[in-house]
């Protein structure tokens, strides 16, 4: 493990998480940002408790326009400020973040598209260009109740987004729980913002009770059907709450997340693809490393190109349970469907095959660093290349592994390697963007991305979990 002995590696490592814990809080109430959308007639003022995607404005000239609340991305980032406050990195700054956060999230589900739909003409203020990307009123007239929460995202002022999108999208919900689980359980919340943050948790319980069977976009936003990593999040949000509702005596409701948890679990077991299989040859010597978790059910039952999917691997350190949980189970304990899963482990193998041999920045690279890492093959959302997110997830998900498994040198090495990787491509200023060009390393797309510092915040906690667990003395 050279790179855990590099003062080089260790000191930009330092450096770097730091850069990004001040860039990502960039993203937390931005209320001095306004955002015009003079094509939609929209001043954008954002509320305090908005986390907005990228605060960087942009309006695809060429960058994507991401200052939106992003259910999901919002849930990633106030995760991961848990991290630098449990760490000490930020303090009680951030649990008036999180009082903001949860106070924002709870106005939204009073939100009421039916309302918004039956403004005479509200096409009058769109430009006429602009008139094919408004949403079309029956559309927006769903939006309401605990539908809200499928919304995908919002304006960041706290209303509703009126632009064509694809909805509903059900992992925000399960998400958003299982980040608040995590704060609920470290135990440094004051009574009252204890009571706010219940109060959103049994919201998000049951939003994915409700809908977890439903079918919903995926984690892209591209295809409808069943998605693994929605489907995922969903199982281990009701797997915490339930533990998390016994905890305050609500057997019941416990009982019924806990019995949903392992129907969705059953489920996902249906979606480990076998190589042998496919080419109908026989699989029945148990080898769990010839095949890989794909990532999708499309709705019409068709194929999908997308079923090889780095959304799986974020799955697997996304549902990951409380600290207390884990402890529970068994430090060391393997988990179906989670890093120290040998099928999960063999996705990971696939997908770094797909993107080595994909990317010429893969191509020829340094000895240490490992291969950067995209979301599916064929991409082509701007440079279709690599993503920060998807490089720093890979890192984290060997992390995680090594300080489950028993291999624990070699998964952190490897770990090392793809963060080697996010070193080499990312510029002494210590911005992120959404991606790094497949062939150049340029970065491309969204600007400052939330998800990408939030994802670099996360993966070193996990390195540090990892260190330790290497320096631990072992039982027999």
């Amino acid at each position: 493990m050279a790179s855990l002995q590099d003062p080089a590696f260790e000191s930009w490592l330092e450096t770097q998480l730091r850069h990004s814990a001040t860039a990502m809080l960039s993203s937390i109430s931005p209320v001095s940002i306004v955002k015009q959308r003079p094509g939609f007639g929209q001043t954008v003022q954002p509320m305090t408790g908005a986390i907005v995607a990228s605060p960087v404005l942009a309006d695809y000239n060429p960058d994507p326009d991401y200052f939106f609340h992003w259910f999901r991305d919002s849930a990633v980032v106030i995760d991961a400020l848990r991290l630098l406050y449990a760490e000490g990195r930020v303090g009680d700054e951030a649990l008036q973040h999180l009082h903001d956060f949860v106070r924002f999230s709870l106005d939204l589900n009073r939100l009421d598209g039916r309302a918004a739909a039956a403004v005479e003409d509200r096409s009058a203020c769109v430009a006429p260009e602009l008139l094919q990307y408004l949403r079309e009123d029956h559309d927006l007239a769903k939006a309401f109740g605990d539908l809200v929460a499928a919304e995908t995202r919002v304006n960041p002022d706290g209303t509703l987004d009126v632009c064509r999108w694809n909805r509903p999208q059900h992992d925000g919900a399960p998400l958003r729980a299982l980040a608040l689980l995590r704060w609920a359980a470290g135990g440094h919340l004051d009574a009252p913002l204890l009571a706010q943050v219940s109060e959103l948790i049994r919201f998000d319980l049951d939003f994915t009770l409700r809908r977890w069977r439903e079918p919903s976009y995926d984690i892209w936003e591209e295809e409808l059907g069943h998605h693994y990593y929605t489907l995922r999040v969903a199982g281990a949000a009701l797997a915490e709450g339930a533990a998390w509702l016994e905890s305050v005596g609500d057997t019941a409701q416990a009982q019924r997340c806990r019995e949903e948890s392992r129907a969705v679990l059953r489920l996902l077991d249906g979606y480990w693809v076998d190589e042998r299989d496919e080419r109908h040859e026989r699989s029945d010597d148990g080898d769990a490393t010839r095949g890989y978790y794909r990532s999708r059910e499309l709705a019409d039952g068709g194929p999908s190109p997308k079923a090889l999917d780095i959304a799986v691997i974020l799955s697997a350190i996304h549902s990951l349970g409380t600290e207390a949980t884990r402890r529970a189970a068994g430090p060391r304990m393997p988990a179906a469907h989670g890093p120290a899963d040998p099928r999960m482990q063999a996705t990971l193998e696939r997908l770094d095959a797909l993107f080595d041999a994909a990317y010429p920045i893969n191509h020829g690279r340094a000895a240490g660093r490992g291969a950067a890492m995209g979301r599916y093959a064929g991409d082509v959302y701007y440079s279709g290349g690599a993503y920060y997110f998807s490089t720093l997830g890979a890192a984290e998900f060997c992390f995680h592994a090594a300080a489950m498994g028993d291999d624990t040198r070699h998964w952190i090495e490897r770990g090392d390697a793809y963060l080697a990787t996010v070193r080499a491509y990312t510029p002494a200023s210590g911005d992120l963007s959404e991606q790094f060009d497949q062939h150049s390393g340029a970065q491309t797309s969204a600007k400052q991305l939330a998800w990408s510092h939030a994802a670099f915040i996360s993966c070193v906690s996990a390195r540090r979990l990892a260190a330790a667990a290497c320096q631990a003395p072992r039982g027999r």
